[in-house]
């Protein structure tokens, strides 16, 4: 017959297992939930940058609004990111709203394999304007290798593999905004806007859910 450690334990680690797959099934529901508010906030009416300039929470992306200007002669290549299997970069633009800090504004993707003679011309900047987007965290950019190569570059837009806030304020010579700024689609805009959040999917969850029930299960056969 089971001893009483060999019950406690069992019980105890069903209960563990049984409230992780629970829990993770709650974050499914609100990764959906907020996959949802994201693809939706394009069509929300925006609000003022200034208003949300230094948001904290990481799982709040809002529309935003902001005037000034694009600063000429600036800007970055996001390296080696892909789109339906096609490789290119995203043209990251600086944008000046007046403030003591620059905006980083991701224009979108764009083709390129770095064959000569295959890269497009970036479509130019427009000189004084006011621009809306999802305000979002900067983009991961998995394992980093190497170190800064922007101070080596002469020539802009510079080339990177990293959008990394504190390598661009040195580099631009100015504090920027702790998030950057997805701009909303524009079929005329020669850039490819098809935004998502850099989060765990839905699915993921779901899978780990599984996993921690079937833990439960396991614990009860063995015991």
């Amino acid at each position: 017959w089971p001893s009483l450690f060999a019950w406690l334990l069992t019980i105890a680690g069903v209960a563990a297992f049984c409230s992780l797959g629970v829990w993770q099934l709650d974050r499914m529901a609100a990764k959906k939930k907020f996959l949802t508010a994201f693809a939706e906030a394009p069509q929300s009416s925006p609000v003022d940058l200034a208003g949300v300039a230094d948001i904290t929470d990481d799982t709040r992306y809002p529309h935003v609004r902001a005037s000034g200007h694009f600063v000429p002669d600036r800007g970055y290549l996001f390296d080696e990111q892909f789109h339906n299997g096609r490789i290119g970069d995203r043209v990251i633009a600086v944008f000046d709203t007046g403030a003591d800090r620059l905006l980083l504004v991701d224009r979108g993707w764009m083709e390129w394999n770095h064959a000569p003679g295959t890269q497009s011309a970036t479509p130019p900047l427009a000189s004084s304007t006011d621009i809306t987007g999802i305000y979002a965290p900067y983009p991961g950019s998995g394992i980093r290798v190497g170190g800064n190569p922007l101070p080596a570059q002469a020539t802009w837009p510079k080339l990177t593999l990293h959008i990394d806030p504190k390598e661009i304020s040195a580099d631009l010579g100015k504090p920027v905004f702790p998030r950057i700024l997805l701009s909303d689609p524009d079929a005329a805009s020669g850039f490819v806007r098809e935004w998502t959040p850099n989060v765990m999917p839905p699915e993921r969850h779901a899978a780990y859910a599984f996993q921690w029930f079937a833990l439960a299960v396991v614990a009860v056969a063995i015991f």
